[in-house]
């Protein structure tokens, strides 16, 4: 494998359908939150919109080129991190922490990579 294939490396761009994941996530996001909202989780739901707020935030500022898209994009990130280590540290043990773990795995922790990423790119224009 070349190193030019290893993501962020220079000269490799992520693709183009990666730049309408933080919009998605946070549409995705929606159902969730009235989940949350309908069980009284108060602390979960004000984690998901700050959440939710920043990933849209994140779309605006690359579709305008800002410069403080790297800046929100590690915020992203960090967000999401921090989602998946609490939602672990606080599931019960058998199927909620599996539950936890397939999410931070296949969700959270690709989805802050990503906004890391686009976060990066931006700066190269």
């Amino acid at each position: 494998m070349s190193i030019a294939v290893v993501a962020g490396a220079p000269g490799y761009a992520l693709p183009e359908r990666f730049r309408k994941l933080p919009r998605l996530a946070a549409l995705g996001l929606l159902p969730w939150l009235m989940v949350l909202a309908v069980n009284h989780e108060t602390p979960w739901v004000v984690l998901d919109l700050v959440e939710f707020a920043t990933l849209l935030s994140l779309d605006t500022l690359l579709r305008r080129h800002s410069a403080a898209a790297p800046w929100l994009g590690g915020a992203a990130a960090l967000l999401l991190a921090g989602d998946a280590l609490a939602d672990i540290a606080c599931a019960g043990p058998g199927h909620a922490v599996t539950a936890a773990l397939m999410m931070a795995c296949c969700v959270e922790l690709p989805l802050a990579g990503v906004c890391l990423l686009l976060g990066r790119e931006s700066i190269r224009g």
